[in-house]
């Protein structure tokens, strides 16, 4: 079987659209799609209604604001988010985003085809919450194989 990497990031930004403080995050947040979606081992991600980024969407509650997407593998993964124009909005994650405490991220492996729902990759994160690291639920730190 064919797996893909699936992964899950949360942040609870410092003010709404209009606040001035994320003027600079919305301000990128077309481009850093842009990549990747062109990104080698890019296969999807979570749009509203609209088919516009996922920023509106709220599904876990108040301010929570998720980014939902499925890659190749963790190399792909890992290449977009260190080593393209994704790294300078990571480094200035702390001008938009509050301190949330646990784990904000979790990566697990989906079949080739399967597009995670929010609810799913909920239940992703709260099982690396509980347990940690496990083949069900990981980190770029603590990897596993692919099934």
């Amino acid at each position: 079987m064919v797996t893909h990497l699936a992964q899950l990031n949360i942040g609870v930004p410092v003010g709404p659209r209009e606040d001035p403080r994320m003027a600079g995050f919305y301000a990128e947040i077309d481009r850093i799609n842009a990549i990747a979606d062109e990104w080698p081992g890019f296969v999807w991600r979570l749009v509203d209604d609209g088919g516009a980024d996922a920023t509106s969407l709220r599904p876990f509650g108040g301010d929570i604001m998720v980014n939902l997407s499925v890659w190749r593998d963790v190399e792909a993964l890992r290449k977009f988010t260190f080593r393209s124009g994704h790294l300078d909005i990571l480094r200035r994650r702390r001008e938009w985003f509050r301190p949330f405490g646990d784990a904000i991220a979790v990566l697990w492996w989906v079949p080739e085809g399967h597009r995670p729902s929010v609810a799913e990759a909920g239940e992703r994160l709260e099982l690396l919450r509980s347990k940690g690291a496990t083949a069900e639920a990981f980190t770029f730190r603590d990897p596993f194989p692919a099934p």
